[in-house]
């Protein structure tokens, strides 16, 4: 059992972050790296056993791994030509292809630089293989703890709820997209107000070039046609970004109540990283989501993802660089051994 002790140390230290602020990206990676250290721990205590049950484990784990590679490579690829056929052929819609691709690059330069075993492309291996593993352990830890963010209770009292815009169609339409995260605002908002006063409901989203009136505007306006009062909708009319949704509404909830207290709504796929902004902007409230379509929340997945990655660019940046080094080692290392 002992060989579960950094396991269960990271899951305490991982349950006590999430205690004190569960919007923090360090807790998915905390997590990530606790059930790794499970994970390892067993297939130690596999390998210390030398017994052939073991051994069939052990080789299970490795082919059901290899096979869950090959099926997420083949459902990318299929989710990417239906985004191109549903959505457009924009770089934004076209991630889920790019990964299947990615995955298919990296898996051809691995097998060439195992057969080949040439000191360039062993060093070439080694890097690439490096940061598709770092790359790989960050989406599965984002991933799992998305989803456990997204099914944590929020708090029973609320001042405000509000609801970040996701652009309209035909100039001010509001599109089913951004109809679910206004749905799931008035069902927040009912459930607060029956512990209490109604909440004020914040519509987020400026007005785009494309666009005929404000993305709030719009908002309220569907919100008021669906029976919701109007006199307690606050339009945020400025914003362009999902950090000035925050900061603008911010602004209004300070000015009225410095105390306050809110409830941020989006999409599902969406909802971690806003809670992620929503601590940097030093919001108090958390963040819920709405339902998603199923065919768009792999591709939008990939896209929050990139956009953490980019958040956290310089630590990203500084452990590519390693993994370089690491292959520029081992080039080095089998240049010499084969002269």
């Amino acid at each position: 059992m002992l060989a579960y002790t950094p396991a269960a140390l990271l899951l305490v230290f991982f349950c006590v972050r999430a205690l004190r602020e569960r919007r923090r990206f360090g807790n998915a990676v905390i997590l990530g790296l606790a059930a790794l250290c499970a994970l390892a721990a067993w297939m130690f205590q596999l390998a210390r056993s030398d017994s052939t049950s073991g051994l069939v484990i052990a080789w299970s784990l490795v082919v059901l791994g290899s096979l869950a590679v090959l099926v997420l490579t083949c459902f990318l690829f299929l989710n990417g030509l239906r985004m191109a056929r549903k959505e457009g052929r924009s770089p934004s819609n076209l991630l889920s292809l790019v990964a299947a691709l990615s995955i298919l690059i990296v898996i051809a330069l691995l097998i060439t630089a195992a057969a080949v075993r040439t000191p360039v492309l062993i060093g070439v291996g080694a890097a690439v293989g490096g940061i598709a593993v770092y790359v790989s352990f960050l989406f599965l830890s984002f991933v799992i703890y998305a989803f456990l963010y997204g099914r944590l209770r929020v708090r029973r009292k609320a001042d405000y709820v509000v609801v970040l815009g996701s652009g309209l169609v035909d100039g001010s339409t509001v599109p089913p997209l951004l109809a679910s995260r206004l749905k799931r605002a008035q069902a927040v908002h009912a459930r607060l107000a029956k512990r209490g006063s109604a909440p004020v409901l914040i519509t987020s989203g400026g007005q785009g070039p494309d666009e005929d009136v404000p993305e709030s505007h719009a908002m309220a306006d569907y919100l008021t046609a669906q029976g919701f009062p109007a006199g307690l909708i606050e339009r945020e009319d400025r914003s362009t970004t999902t950090e000035e949704n925050l900061r603008y509404s911010k602004a209004i909830m300070e000015k009225a109540n410095p105390d306050y207290r809110c409830v941020i709504v989006t999409n599902n796929y969406h909802a971690f990283r806003a809670a992620l902004t929503a601590r940097r902007t030093r919001i108090r409230g958390q963040v819920v989501g709405s339902p998603t379509a199923a065919y768009f929340w792999p591709n939008a997945t990939l896209r929050e993802f990139a956009a953490i990655l980019v958040t956290y660019r310089r630590t990203n940046t500084a452990m590519c660089l390693l993994f370089v080094l690491g292959g520029v080692l081992a080039w080095w290392t089998r240049n010499n051994m084969s002269g």
